[in-house]
């Protein structure tokens, strides 16, 4: 039977007791051993398995112990995983250190009080969770009192500032080793904050649960932070020297987040998919982390689950329905002439160069176009194509990844369109049209096909439906798509609830060169005529048809009228 697949669940021993279809990732332990890094920062974009990561790296080292103390054997969640075969160094490690696991990703709240109460939250799970530590003599009376305010929510607020590095000063004394402590996703609340305008409030109390946690702790045997962005020293991380940073730019671990090829080859084999593998290449493949090119986990597990379970599956942006992908909207709403020309490089398929930032604070995304850009790459909506070193710095070509965050470009910028489309009034494009005027109608055509990011251009789908939307307010006539009409489907008919007045009829070109407008009017006057798509309207008792040939041509075009 094949396993089932599970969708959202970030739990390791979830996964391996419910014998959810699970691509073994477990090798990144003995690397982890191996390198030895103090304190470790991943940033990978959202869905690409960070949570699932660290719970499987606390589920492997941690000495877990129930209420009573007692210890709880974890060995049977890596049978038969590739850590078994590393060797006894490597699997005598399983089960020995206490571990400290802070989530902040719920910690997305609209005032600091309630963000740093989700944070505070966090902090008394783990110390509910290791409870097990007041008991007998190893804490004493005083420790066990502050641990117990801790619990109690009767602590001042300083203290919990602090409680990460205290907590794992309480675990060394009872366990007799060192603790590993696990941070996922400690981007999250400063994004939040930034957003919500309490950025400096809550950039001051991670700052200091970082430096107690990670700086100044004798405690520690290692840490791992994960989030999106790489936050800059002089924000979070002062003076922490000994911070190893894998970003997507990093050759170490890079298989580790993210499915690779053959993993996702195998994966559709496994469900009876293979055929499909040059779709989901295209859709969710495209990501370069180090050298190791690497397809979107949350996209791909979410096809597999969908297609073994339809006839016809097609594939969906899954990756983009799970954010607002308000830094897309950011772009688009700000962008200026020489962004638009960029967004339009990029989703023609071609690329930008722009020089690398890798530490940034969110106070700074918006002080140059670069370090948006910058913010782009590293939460997933580009990938690197190849880079290069000049004048001391490195500059990356990038592209958009595949076709699911291509779609998050342009249903982006066709919302930011129709909103700018219903602000304005057309009442003086309506007036042209009635009165034949050819040249106002040109006119405020162009105005807003410069407006407009130009990913549309050259599809005659695009220029159809932006002039329809302009049309869908005319009064007293009602505007009518490729309906049935003749001996074909006009582009566009506007038919009017007075019988005296006219019928207009719209048929659209579009052409690669501005001199051939004049003639794709003709072509489309002529095809009105050859089509009698006026035939129904005067047999029907109207007797004026107004009749315009437009042509387009890029974010210009010519109006005809016959």
């Amino acid at each position: 039977m094949r396993q089932p697949i599970a969708i959202g669940v970030e739990n390791y021993k979830t996964i391996i007791e419910n014998n959810y279809y699970y691509i073994d990732k477990t090798w990144m332990l003995k690397e982890l051993a191996d390198q030895k890094g103090t304190v470790n920062l991943f940033t990978r974009p959202r869905r690409f398995g960070k949570t699932l990561t660290l719970s499987m790296v606390r589920t492997f080292f941690e000495d877990e112990r129930n209420y009573k103390g007692e210890k709880i054997d974890n060995s049977r969640y890596f049978a038969g995983k590739k850590i078994m075969e590393a060797g006894e160094k490597y699997i005598g490690e399983l089960g020995q250190y206490p571990v400290i696991k802070l989530s902040l990703k719920s910690a997305k709240q609209p005032n600091y009080q309630m963000a740093y109460g989700c944070l505070r939250s966090e902090i008394i799970y783990e110390y509910d969770r290791h409870r097990y530590v007041l008991e007998g003599d190893f804490l004493t009376e005083e420790e066990k009192d502050n641990y117990r305010r801790i619990l109690a929510e009767k602590a001042e607020p300083d203290k919990y500032a602090t409680a990460i590095r205290q907590l794992s000063y309480y675990l060394k004394k009872y366990h007799g080793r060192n603790a590993i402590i696990l941070i996922d996703e400690y981007d999250v609340p400063l994004e939040n904050a930034y957003f919500r305008g309490f950025y400096d409030q809550m950039i001051d109390f991670i700052r200091s649960l970082f430096e107690s946690a990670l700086k100044t702790n004798d405690a520690l045997e290692f840490a791992i932070v994960t989030g999106c962005l790489r936050i800059s020293k002089e924000s979070i991380f002062t003076g922490l020297n000994n911070l190893e940073i894998n970003s997507v730019l990093s050759n170490n671990y890079a298989e580790y987040f993210g499915f690779t090829g053959e993993e996702v080859e195998q994966m559709l084999k496994n469900y009876g998919l293979e055929e499909k593998l040059s779709e989901v290449k295209q859709w969710y493949d495209g990501y370069l982390f180090g050298e190791t090119e690497v397809y979107n986990p949350w996209s791909i597990i979410n096809y597999v689950k969908t297609a073994i379970s339809e006839s016809q599956p097609f594939p969906k942006p899954y990756w983009s329905n799970t954010s607002s992908n308000s830094i897309i909207r950011e772009l688009v709403e700000e962008a200026d002439s020489d962004t638009k020309e960029e967004i339009q490089m990029l989703i023609d398929g071609k690329t930008i160069e722009k020089p690398v930032h890798e530490d940034i604070t969110y106070g700074e995304i918006h002080k140059s176009k670069d370090n948006l850009w910058n913010f782009l790459f590293f939460t997933g909506y580009l990938k690197v194509v190849s880079k290069r070193f000049e004048d001391r710095r490195i500059y990356l070509t990038m592209s958009i990844p595949n076709d699911e965050v291509l779609t998050i470009y342009e249903d982006t910028i066709r919302e930011w369109f129709d909103r700018q489309t219903k602000a304005i009034d057309f009442t003086p494009f309506y007036r042209a049209i009635l009165d034949g005027d050819c040249s106002s109608m040109q006119k405020i055509l162009k105005e807003n096909l410069r407006r407009a990011i130009s990913y549309y251009d050259n599809k005659e789908a695009f220029y159809h439906g932006m002039l329809l939307g302009f049309l869908l307010a005319m009064p007293d006539y009602v505007p009518k798509s490729n309906r049935e009409c003749g001996n074909g489907r006009p582009d566009i008919a506007l038919v009017p609830y007075d019988e005296e007045a006219p019928v207009i009829i719209m048929e659209l070109k579009v052409c690669k060169k501005f001199t051939e407008m004049a003639e794709g009017c003709q072509a489309a006057l002529d095809q009105i005529e050859e089509k009698d798509y006026a035939a129904p309207f005067l047999d029907k008792g109207y007797t004026k048809i107004m009749k315009y040939g437009i042509c387009f041509c890029e974010k210009t075009c010519m109006v005809e009228i016959r």
